[in-house]
């Protein structure tokens, strides 16, 4: 007797699904646990296989292993499947997306189904009802079928209208405010409900999976939903093309930007209200593509600004570098990265420690991100005539102690800037460069005379972000030692004492990673740095002398996070240079 009807037939295991008795019966899960997991399934109205693998009880991935092998039926990987390409009218989507199907062809008188769970009789029977068709069980993980599933719908209602809760609202008043600009069809266009809901669904579960920001994109015959979560873009969603208009003009009407002018970028602000006492602040960017517009949100969180530095990550010596420097009473402290490296979060971070009653603070961004008590923010508007040099200004003239800069972009804004920081200010700001010796002949190439440079930066420090390993599933492994040193591992450091380890994947974490953490730079700038700079020495010059004061370069820093098993090797040389 197979594996399968000895589950299917033994009476003490008639309370669990088809399922549940299969692995019951395979030795993959204890009576005892399989059936908390059912009736925790049913106290929360969940189906039996979601509960199964949102415990963690046992992965998708084995899971769909296990029915192959019980089942007799063959495995397919969906994300090797083209959506485009399935058939689209051999079952109604509704059945579809209520028994967690995919329907993947047809022959002679049978559908080639999808299944995570083959057991399912009533599924079979119900397809089997509506189609006149027999029915062939191709076995698939749950999370890819079920991403597969979601994306699929027949229509944008249908689709979105099985997705979407009621518990969250925006400003009432951001919308009103925007809409009476356009004509009434405009107005109901963007508040059709279903892609008000649509909206509201993705923000909050952007929010509730930690996602730095939410990438909305239309191309010819697909729309893809995208959220950033520890670095990473996953695809979340593919709901019907038919929205895309719809979905732009709902986020425009709430960001008060304007609806009618599709072929420039823009940018904007919004609030989500989620409960009584919780808002959410979001930063929105769109940009015209050939096929529609993209819209970039960006998730603003003002508790990051709050976690204070030692959650930042810095090692102690690169902390006391920086606390040294921006409590000095002037000069220049600077911040380097790429876009999403956690810049304004070090910047909000240092001026939460110089954030004094007896200090005066005045900070110019584009635009402000984060709302700080007891700092005055101002936030840039090219178009009304607020700039960056503009600003500064005026803040030398309103008697401060310390200004940040949310960016320096060009020559005027560095001079000022340079300017303040030679009369006893303290200045912040940002720069975009590789690392911290390449920031000082980058602000030579734009233009600022070395003896500026020299007499007004005292700190640089560069900065990426790379993702955290799960504490609960990373795995020590070994590399071979040429590897190691290829890498930028010192012999000295390889001397058995530690090993690298390698992200696993568990229910706890996205791929064996959960969460990001710093690889710093902190290049204090000393006087033999400054000498260099005065004779216009190169980058590489500035880097050597930088090593020889125990400046660790970003790819050393990130290698020093490997050795204490907080990252992988493979994620430090994909975000570093050697």
């Amino acid at each position: 007797m197979s594996v399968t009807e000895t589950a299917l037939k033994n009476p003490a295991s008639t309370a669990l699904p088809g399922l549940g008795r299969a692995l019951v019966s395979a030795g993959k899960l204890g009576q005892k646990a399989a059936e908390d997991i059912f009736l925790k399934a049913q106290g929360s109205r969940n189906s039996f296989i979601a509960e199964l693998t949102g415990s963690g009880a046992v992965s998708a991935f084995d899971l769909a292993h296990i029915m192959s092998t019980s089942f007799a039926a063959p495995l397919v990987d969906m994300d090797a499947v083209d959506m485009q390409r399935l058939p689209k009218d051999l079952l109604d989507a509704k059945i579809c997306l209520a028994c967690r199907v995919v329907v993947l062809g047809k022959r002679n008188n049978r559908l080639i189904i999808a299944t995570a769970d083959p057991s399912d009789q009533g599924a079979a029977e119900k397809i089997k009802f509506s189609t006149q068709l027999g029915v062939d069980w191709i076995i698939a993980e749950y999370d890819k079928l079920s991403r597969l599933v979601d994306a699929s719908g027949a229509t944008a209602s249908e689709a979105l209208e099985n997705i979407v809760g009621e518990d969250f609202e925006f400003d009432e008043d951001m919308s009103q405010t925007a809409a009476v600009q356009e004509n009434e069809a405009s107005v109901s266009e963007v508040e059709d409900a279903p892609v008000v809901k649509f909206l509201h669904k993705m923000l909050v579960d952007a929010f509730n999976m930690r996602a730095s920001d939410l990438h909305f994109e239309p191309f010819e015959h697909s729309y893809r939903v995208r959220f950033r979560v520890d670095g990473e873009l996953r695809e979340i969603s593919s709901p019907p093309v038919a929205i895309k208009e719809k979905l732009a003009a709902r986020i425009k009407v709430i960001s008060k930007l304007d609806i009618s002018e599709k072929r420039v970028p823009q940018d904007g602000k919004m609030k989500l209200k989620i409960g009584p006492d919780r808002v959410i602040d979001f930063r929105v960017s769109t940009l015209p593509t050939m096929f529609g517009e993209k819209i970039v949100i960006r998730i603003l969180d003002p508790s990051s600004a709050k976690l204070g530095i030692d959650a930042l990550g810095y090692e102690p010596v690169e902390k006391e570098r920086l606390l040294e420097a921006i409590k000095r009473p002037y000069g220049m402290v600077l911040v380097t990265g790429p876009t999403g490296s956690g810049k304004t979060v070090s910047l909000y971070t240092c001026l939460n420690i110089l954030n004094t009653a007896g200090v005066n603070i005045s900070t110019a961004e584009d635009p402000a991100e984060i709302t700080l008590p007891g700092v005055n923010q101002v936030s840039m508007n090219e178009k009304a005539g607020m700039t960056f040099p503009v600003a500064l200004k005026a803040f030398l003239r309103q008697d401060p102690d310390i200004i940040m800069v949310g960016e320096i972009r060009d020559v005027e804004t560095a001079d000022i800037a340079i300017k303040a920081a030679q009369t006893g200010h303290l200045v912040l700001s940002t720069l975009h460069t590789n690392d911290a010796p390449t920031t000082l002949t980058r602000m030579r190439n734009m233009g600022i005379a070395p003896f500026n440079i020299a007499s007004s930066v005292i700190l640089i420090t560069a900065q990426r972000l790379a993702r955290r390993l799960c504490p609960h599933c990373k795995t020590a492994i070994e590399i071979p030692r040429e590897a190691m040193l290829e890498a930028g591992f010192k012999d000295d450091e390889l001397d058995g004492s530690w090993k690298p380890f390698h992200p696993v994947g568990c229910a706890k974490c996205n791929n064996g990673y959960k969460g990001r953490l710093g690889i710093y730079q902190v290049m204090p700038i000393s006087e033999e740095i400054q000498r260099i700079v005065l004779r216009d020495g190169s980058a590489m010059e500035i880097a050597a002398q930088a090593e020889a004061e125990g400046v660790r370069s970003l790819r050393q820093s990130g290698l020093y996070k490997v050795r204490l098993g907080m990252t992988s090797m493979e994620e430090v040389l994909g975000c570093t240079n050697a």
